[in-house]
């Protein structure tokens, strides 16, 4: 997949389908939008998506609010699902002034070449937001490109959007947000060395810390599955500061993983986070910590069927 980065000075050769959009968390409406894109791969298109980094609300929100997912779990979904071509457009105060008509000549058709474009009933874009479904629709015809706007998908009686998404994994509701996600909440990384108190019980852990602006749950364990080394493994993981072990206020994200018996550090690992099991505690000492640790490992092999 070629990815275009930090720079607006740029030229695609088409014919394109692109799909616009924030694809914050990818769920079920955006999978439905690309799939469109992805079908016009059988009529000669290449497939793209054209997306800002960083997003709006980066820039004209609060700055505070932590994203679905990174810039490299987005890479990596787009990639898997066959997308030929990202544009990561950088949002500027300068960029996002551009005219939604200007938008659509320079950027879509001049730069991209535009053949298909697929969006959401909701698309946004240029100077305060005000090009929409509706400015697409009526430039299709004289700027060359057809164009289709997908209706929301809904889920139990409402819209899926990313707002339902993130309130979920807020909450803890993590089988909710798989089925808006059509897949478990993810979190990916590399695995780095603990403080290795799993060693000390004979309960050995993989840690890895959450990537700087990555949406977690509440603090807690969660039954979870895997992905290390291009293969799946169960697992219980522990998200939160380990408030028994240390005082130290580090977010981590610590996963016994059922049946690993080799030194992973340095991998690459995917935790797919299935179901919320208990909040995160102090308890008194290290004993009843091992005590508490051990019921959540056995727990966690019922769960999974191990036992």
């Amino acid at each position: 997949m070629q990815v275009i980065q930090k720079t607006a000075e740029f030229k695609i050769e088409g014919p394109l389908a692109a799909a616009i959009g924030k694809f914050d968390g990818i769920h079920l409406g955006h999978q439905k939008l690309l799939r469109c894109v992805l079908e016009q791969k059988e009529y000669g298109r290449k497939a793209a998506v054209f997306t800002f980094d960083p997003p709006p609300s980066a820039l004209f929100g609060t700055g505070m609010e932590k994203e679905l997912m990174t810039r490299e779990e987005k890479r990596a979904a787009f990639e898997k699902m066959g997308i030929d071509i990202l544009v990561e457009f950088p949002l500027t105060y300068e960029t996002a002034a551009i005219s939604p008509e200007d938008f659509i000549t320079d950027i879509l058709v001049k730069r991209m070449h535009t053949a298909y474009l697929a969006a959401g009933t909701d698309v946004t874009f240029g100077d305060k937001g005000a090009g929409d479904a509706a400015l697409l629709r009526a430039m299709a015809g004289k700027c060359g490109y057809e164009v289709h706007i997908i209706e929301k998908v809904c889920y139990n009686g409402k819209a899926v959007s990313s707002t339902q998404v993130r309130q979920a994994v807020e909450s803890g509701r993590m089988e909710e947000a798989a089925c808006l996600l059509g897949a478990p909440y993810e979190i990916s990384g590399t695995v780095v060395h603990g403080r290795q108190f799993g060693r000390t019980i004979g309960m050995p852990t993989v840690n890895l810390l959450a990537p700087a602006g990555k949406l977690l749950p509440p603090n807690g364990v969660y039954y979870s599955r895997v992905t290390l080394e291009g293969g799946e493994m169960a697992g219980i993981t522990n998200i939160g500061y380990k408030p028994t072990v240390s005082e130290e206020r580090q977010m981590g994200v610590e996963t016994y993983i059922y049946g690993l018996d080799r030194e992973v550090y340095g991998a690459q690992i995917q935790v797919s986070l299935l179901r919320f099991k208990r909040a995160e505690r102090k308890f008194h000492g290290k004993e009843e910590l091992k005590t508490q640790i051990g019921r959540d490992i056995k727990e966690g092999r019922h769960y999974h069927g191990l036992s």
